[in-house]
Order: structure tokens, then C-alpha cells, then sequence
């Protein structure tokens, strides 16, 4: 279909359309890339869905005011496990009729579907793209209509196109040698190139590599273009490129690999705006680097452009493995400065380790890199699934002046604790909070600092603290529960309940409607809300959030038989399986007794391990197990499964072990000693599983020992393996 000027008639007609346009408007998706696996229809109209990548799949549409979203899937049961609808930060809770959810959007936003805790690169996942309609093509441009174009887009400098909605093209967007060019509209790039997908060649700087690829291109504005891609390869890449805006940008990459798909790199470039974005990458999403020409040890070594002056804002940013931000490489030698993360969710924040673990920032400045880097900040960030906060290391000259200002982890604890090493200074967290609990330590965070580093600031509180408090201690569906908030000179509250429903006030009543929680994954007889508070005074803001555990089956404590003493029994299974087996098929060769979650292995290597015993519940209440892992591990409480971690997942980049997993659940129990049966398997990498509660009066922590007990009884000799 070739590409035309949009006649002076056809602008009239797109404007009256937008003008009389209803409430909503699906874009259409064509044949070749429809997914059956939902179906979506947005205030009862139908609504087209695509296939992304991998497992992702995605719908674009307008709305100019509230609508009622229903979403059925293909599968029976999909979304029996749960449903976690993302940012947090939004309160959206679905209701939920067999194969179909359905919940109100009160306005433009960019989500993230899937089932709680399932995001890694094999996970089903559904993007929702609601925006506000387009602008009209102005009158220089270049319109493509809506249809199918197996072609890519090669701009000339002052070109403007117009990608209508309902425009997709199979190739890439090039610009390379331009400047003051304008691509606007509401397109689709589907980018699947020749790259080898066992290999890493994603870094190459060539047309038609990349959805959109840059080279010495200047003063570029993109708006309202979603992009897939297919292959492994950099999704974004700018090189010695400066002077860009993205805005309203829509990113998805997937591929079994799992890597060298970033979201966005920053190669010697500068002076850039991305806003109101949307990434799922598979590895780093915005990456900084002053070079990369290839491996060899010429490359690597070669100095590199600075990269400075750069903003991501309003924006939600997820991967299935690596950092949110990652700059600096090994061996690596540029200098950067002035870099900005604020107002924006981080969906999914990555999982394991290359080198260094991964986290919100990752800035591996290692084997002789050289550079100097300063004036980083990262302000009021929303971390939902997140990994860890800070890794950083820079071996000369120095890394400096980093903030990290109003972070709000909303309901996951750090998997993973963070480190700083070498030649860093300047390091302020100022508010970092999980959940209500400020970070005011090192210990908080927590966090190493280490090989010449300097320690970091901690700020002060201000004025202005969100937190609240609530009673009673437990609830069932129904019971009127009363919220307050801490007292804010001229203070706006707002509290949004994880039910799908808000309140404004310091001090409110609330009444929870079921025990299933806000994602719908409450399945024995207790649920978890996600209850958020904001407060606002002037022009500062801060929130604080809690889980809320509701109740309608309560557990009644255990008679132990006999007395009991102080620690855990422990039963050890020699074996190589790569997955947390099924003990109760297994034979135990040693058993023993620790005082907590501990084990003689006694010179094995591989193995699982079964603890059992007893668990003394202070008050009755709502209480909710964390469960971390790196092998595998599960939880059982009175009989009941109610935390189980993934599958192990290895980390990469020659790192050994596997990455650190993440399960919890919630149980109504009664004052009292209750039965604890724990797995953990132990097969690539060192340590034991971790086990958290938090409820009634207990802040989230590890258990203590001295809650575990189990009944008195003669320890058996140990027998010999075979």
C-alpha cells in the first residue's frame, strides 16, 4: 500500500471522527497476527488482540473516559491460580466468572496481566494498551493508512510520518545520518530478523537490525509506535545520537534465550526524553554505554562517547531477567552523567545474576573500566515483583553523587541484599520504604559496602510520612475495619483498598468484601489486600502500604502429644534431581535436630531437606508466609500448602547456582502452637530457604527460633547412605 499526502479532506474527516468518537476505539489487529488466546471486549465492544512475542501478547485501544474491561481466556482454569493486574500502584482488582475477569479503568494506562508471581520469559502474559486517541496527522505528513506493510521505515531528515491506527510493518525503523524527523500516529513495528538466537549479535549498529536503530541521527521525535520484537537482538538502539523524544512508546521483546534483548541502549548518546513508555524487555530495559563494537579486546578497550542528560519518566518498565538500569560494562571506558529514573513503576525488576546481581541499578564498572559517572537519580519509583536495589562497582577513576529518593516497594520484600564496592561516593537513599518501614541503614536495605567505598546517606525523615494503622487485628468478609492515618500538617489522604475501591480522609471505615484477596489467590480461607496509602502536602508526596489478611476459615492451634522442646526436626534426602521432588516417594538417609532452619548435610552435596515441628502463634490474626529460595522450597502449615517457590532458574553469564525465588501465602490462624512442615532442596547453589511472617503486632521478618518447637522424642542414629 503506498504511502500518500493526507489530503486537506481527510484531516477534516479524522478530526470529526475523534471529535464524535464514542468511548472507546479498538485498533485492528490484522489476520496474520491475532491471538485466540483471549478475548477482550472494552465497554462491550470487541477488541482486537495481537501476538507479541513468545508467550506476551497485547491490545491497543483509546478510551476518552471510564470503561469496563472483560478479558475470557482460551484455557479453563487460567486464571484459577490468581490474577495480578499491574502497576499496583493503580488498585485494580478483577472480578472473576470462570474463564473471564472483568474490572473498570477510570482513565488511559499501560498493564501488565498475568497470573501473581508468573513473569519470567516462559510466562502467559497480556498487555492492555489504553491511551488517550492520537492527535490528527499534520499537514506535511506523510500518511500511512491502516493495513499490512512488509517494508521498513527510512525517514529523510525534516520528514514527518504518520502511522495510522491499524498501520503495521514487518521490518524496522531507520535512522541513520538524520535529524528533525517526526514519527507520529499509532503504528506497529514487528521486527524479526536473521539474528543467530543462540548467539549475541544484537549489538551490531546496521539498518534494519533493531525495531528502531539510530546512527548520528539528531533532534528525533517518536510518539504513539509499539514495537515488538522477535529476534534476539538490542530492541532500541541509539548510537552517537542525540536530541530524542520518545513519547507514548509501547516495547515488547521475548525470546527463549532470555537475553540480549534490551529494551533501550544508550550507545554515546545524549540529551534524551522518554515518557508515559512502556517496556517488557528480556534483559536490561534502558542500558548506558559509550561504545559497543564487538568483543575483541580492540573493541572492548576503545574510549567511548559520553552519555548524558537523559530522562525516563511516567513510564512502567519490566524484564524477565536483568536490571531496570544498567551502565558500565567491564573493561569499559566512557564517562556519563545526569541520568533520571522518576515516576514510574517497575513492573518486573529482574532476577539472578551476570557477573553481578541484578537490580533496580546495575552499574558494573569492573576489570579496569574507567570512567567517570555522576549525577544519577532515581525518584518516586514504584517497585512491585522486584529483585534487588543497587548493585554498584567502579574500579576508577569514580562513581558519585547517586540518589535514590522516594522508592516505594509496595508488597515484596528485597530477594536479594545490595552491594556497593570500589571507587563509589555520593550514595543518598532518601525514603526508601518496604512497605511502611523506612530504610534508615545499612542493615534496612540491606547493604555491603565494601573495597574502598564510601558509606551511604541516609536522609532524615521530612515532614511529610505516610503510615497508618488499622484495627481490629483480624477480619472476616464483612467486619468494618477502621484505617488512620499518621497526622500531616494540610495533608491530602488518599487510600486505595486493593479491592478495586478508594477513600479519601485521614482517618476511614472500610469493609472488605470476600477472603480472596486483591489478586484473587487466597485459597485457603484467607486473602490478601493490598491496601495503599498517599498522602499529599503541597508539592510533597509519600506513600505507605500494608497487606491486610482477611479471613473466613480460621485454623485451630495443634495439641502436641507429649512435651515439646526448643528447634526443628530435619530429615536429609541425598539425590540429583534439578527440581524439588516429591519426598513422600523419597527415603531419608540422616535426621537430626537445629535449633531453626538448619542442616548437617554431613559431606553431601546435593541434596533435600524436610524440617518439621511446631510453630507458636502469638494472637489470633491474618498472617501472611514470604517463602525465598534459590533450588526450590515449599512451606505446609496444619496441612496446608501455602507457599511454594518456581522452579529453579539458573543465572547466567557463567555466574554458578541458580537465581532466588519468591512465594508466599496467608492463613487465618488462632493463637497457638500449629504444625510446620518445610522443603528446601539443595542442588546448584549454597544456603537454606528463608521463611518470613508478618501479621498481627509482627512487622515483617525472619521467624525466630524461638517460635519453632517440636514434640520430644528419641533422635535416631544416623544410618549409612548407600
Amino acid at each position: 500500500m503506498p504511502a500518500s499526502r493526507a489530503p486537506l479532506l481527510a484531516l477534516l474527516l479524522l478530526v470529526h471522527t475523534a471529535r464524535a468518537a464514542p468511548r472507546v476505539q479498538p485498533v485492528p489487529v490484522p489476520p496474520e497476527l491475532r491471538s485466540t488466546a483471549f478475548t477482550i471486549t472494552v465497554d462491550g465492544k470487541p477488541v482486537d488482540v495481537a501476538h507479541a512475542a513468545a508467550s506476551y501478547d497485547f491490545a491497543n485501544f483509546d478510551i476518552t473516559g471510564p470503561v469496563e474491561i472483560s478479558i475470557t481466556a482460551s484455557t479453563d482454569g487460567f486464571w484459577d491460580r490468581g490474577i495480578d493486574i499491574q502497576p499496583w500502584r493503580l488498585g485494580i482488582r478483577a472480578q472473576r466468572d470462570g474463564r473471564t475477569i472483568r474490572f473498570k479503568l477510570a482513565a488511559p494506562a499501560k498493564l501488565s496481566i498475568s497470573r501473581p508471581r508468573d513473569f519470567l520469559n516462559h510466562a502467559q502474559m497480556l498487555f492492555l494498551f489504553a491511551g488517550a486517541p492520537p492527535p490528527p496527522p499534520p499537514g506535511n505528513a506523510i500518511l500511512y493508512k491502516a493495513g499490512v506493510y512488509h517494508q521498513s521505515l527510512n525517514p529523510r531528515s525534516g520528514e514527518t510520518d504518520y502511522l495510522a491506527p491499524g498501520s503495521y510493518f514487518y521490518g524496522s525503523l531507520n535512522l541513520f545520518n538524520v535529524q528533525n524527523v517526526k514519527i507520529m500516529g499509532r503504528g506497529v513495528i514487528v521486527y524479526d530478523g536473521s539474528q543467530d538466537p543462540a548467539s549475541d549479535e544484537g549489538w551490531m549498529q546496521k539498518p534494519d537490525w533493531h525495531c528502531i536503530g539510530t546512527s548520528n541521527a539528531h533532534d528525533i521525535q517518536i510518539s504513539g509506535l509499539t514495537c515488538v520484537i522477535r529476534s534476539r537482538t538490542w530492541s532500541i538502539q541509539m548510537k552517537d545520537s542525540s536530541g530524542f523524544l520518545y513519547d507514548d512508546l509501547r516495547v515488547m521483546g521475548g525470546n527463549p534465550g532470555n537475553a540480549n534483548q534490551d529494551g533501550m541502549d544508550w550507545i554515546g548518546s545524549s540529551d534524551g526524553l522518554v515518557r508515559n513508555s512502556f517496556f517488557r524487555a528480556s534483559d536490561d530495559v534502558i542500558a548506558l554505554m559509550g561504545n559497543w563494537d564487538g568483543y575483541s579486546d580492540a573493541d572492548m578497550l576503545r574510549p567511548g562517547k559520553d552519555v548524558h542528560d537523559i530522562t525516563i519518566e511516567t513510564s512502567q518498565l519490566s524484564t524477565s531477567i536483568s536490571n531496570i538500569v544498567r551502565a558500565g560494562w567491564p573493561r569499559k571506558i566512557f564517562n556519563s552523567r545526569n541520568f533520571t529514573l522518576r515516576d514510574s513503576d517497575i513492573l518486573h525488576a529482574g532476577i539472578g545474576a551476570c557477573g553481578q546481581p541484578f537490580g533496580i541499578l546495575g552499574f558494573w564498572g569492573a576489570n579496569g573500566a574507567h570512567g567517570d559517572h555522576s549525577n544519577y537519580t532515581f525518584q518516586n519509583l514504584f517497585l512491585d515483583d522486584w529483585y534487588s536495589l543497587l548493585q554498584m562497582e567502579q574500579e576508577e577513576p569514580a562513581l558519585h553523587t547517586f540518589t535514590f529518593r522516594n522508592i516505594w516497594a509496595i508488597d515484596q520484600p528485597p530477594l536479594l541484599g545490595s552491594t556497593i564496592l570500589g571507587q563509589v561516593s555520593g550514595v543518598t537513599l532518601d525514603n526508601v520504604k518496604y512497605g511502611q518501614h523506612r530504610a534508615d541503614t545499612d542493615a534496612d536495605v540491606p547493604l555491603s559496602v565494601t573495597n574502598g567505598a564510601a558509606l551511604v546517606t541516609f536522609t532524615p525523615p521530612k515532614d511529610i510520612h505516610a503510615a497508618f494503622s488499622s484495627e481490629p487485628p483480624f477480619l472476616a468478609p464483612g467486619d468494618k475495619a477502621s484505617f488512620t492515618a499518621d497526622p500531616v500538617p494540610h495533608a491530602h489522604y488518599t487510600w486505595l483498598f486493593g479491592d478495586g475501591t478508594q477513600a479519601h480522609g485521614r482517618s476511614v471505615k472500610h469493609t472488605f468484601p470476600d477472603a480472596e484477596g486483591t489478586d484473587r489467590d487466597g485459597i485457603n480461607g484467607a486473602g490478601r489486600f493490598r491496601v495503599l496509602l498517599h498522602v499529599e502536602a503541597g508539592n510533597q508526596q509519600d506513600w505507605a502500604s500494608q497487606g491486610i489478611v482477611v479471613v473466613s476459615k480460621w485454623l485451630d492451634p495443634s495439641a502436641p502429644t507429649g512435651p515439646t522442646v526448643q528447634g526443628l526436626t530435619w530429615r536429609l534426602y541425598p539425590g540429583t534431581w534439578t527440581e524439588l521432588p516429591d519426598l513422600n516417594q523419597q527415603s531419608s538417609v540422616f535426621d537430626g535436630v537445629a535449633p531453626d532452619i538448619q542442616v548437617d548435610p554431613r559431606g553431601f552435596t546435593r541434596y533435600a531437606t524436610a524440617w518439621d515441628g511446631l510453630i507458636d502463634i502469638p494472637v489470633d490474626g491474618g498472617y501472611t508466609f514470604h517463602l525465598i529460595a534459590r533450588d526450590g522450597a515449599r512451606v505446609v502449615i496444619d496441612g496446608l500448602e501455602i507457599a511454594k517457590t518456581g522452579p529453579p532458574f539458573a543465572q547466567v553469564c557463567g555466574v554458578q547456582g541458580n537465581a532466588v525465588r519468591y512465594d508466599r501465602g496467608s492463613l487465618g490462624l488462632r493463637a497457638g502452637l500449629h504444625t510446620l512442615h518445610l522443603e528446601g532442596l539443595h542442588s546448584a547453589s549454597q544456603g537454606t530457604p528463608r521463611l518470613l511472617w508478618e501479621g498481627p503486632g509482627l512487622p515483617l521478618a525472619d521467624i525466630p527460633a524461638a517460635a519453632f518447637s517440636h514434640a520430644k522424642a528419641i533422635v535416631s542414629a544416623p544410618r549409612t547412605a548407600n
